[in-house]
């Protein structure tokens, strides 16, 4: 009888330690199943560049706020950066532009070299003509004329004492003077050098 006992003992071990076998295995064969499904489209050759397969769901934060905003986040970032890199380097319209000259410029003249100016922002009787032209284009023909429209727009405006800078483009040195009228006294759109001293 003692003897029966102890098999029947040993035959449920067995058994537990089948079943926990089973459910090891049950388990291992779900995790590879699932690991597969998800690096099976990742590792596809034949996806396109760029391509992208699967996105991550949104999830709620205990605010009830998504967090998969980082995207929207980062282009407000990037325009947020590129319009102060505009307003630095005066290479388009900023909350600096005068708009008034702007559009007189726009609408007087529609030729190549209106196409030059980037930006116009005026302070008190001061014109700043930013271009796109190199910062060697001192005295050039562009600059000069841009200069003399320059100082019809003050004229029309009324100003007595116009002073107008036409610039260059944004470089090592900043948007360098390549035209300027200082004042009554300057009747010239060119830019002078003070001689060297002897």
């Amino acid at each position: 009888m003692a003897s029966g006992l102890a098999r029947s003992r040993g035959r449920r071990r067995k058994r537990r330690a089948r079943s926990h076998v089973v459910e090891v295995s049950i388990g291992v064969a779900a995790f590879a199943v699932g690991a597969v499904a998800i690096a099976w489209p990742l590792s596809r050759s034949d996806a396109a560049p760029g391509h992208v397969v699967a996105a991550p769901t949104p999830q709620a934060s205990p605010a009830g706020e998504l967090t998969v905003a980082s995207v929207d986040t980062d282009k407000k970032a990037t325009k947020k950066r590129d319009k102060k890199s505009a307003e630095t380097k005066a290479s388009g319209p900023s909350k600096y532009t005068d708009t008034t000259a702007e559009a007189y410029f726009r609408s007087r003249w529609n030729d190549k070299t209106a196409k030059r100016v980037k930006d116009i922002r005026t302070t008190g009787r001061y014109l700043r003509i930013y271009t796109n032209l190199p910062e060697n284009a001192d005295n050039s023909k562009a600059a000069i004329t841009l200069c003399k429209r320059g100082l019809e727009y003050l004229a029309e405006r009324g100003e007595a004492n116009p002073v107008v800078f036409v610039q260059s483009r944004f470089g090592e040195n900043g948007n360098p003077v390549l035209a300027n009228v200082l004042g009554p006294d300057d009747d010239d759109c060119r830019v002078t050098y003070p001689k060297p001293k002897k």
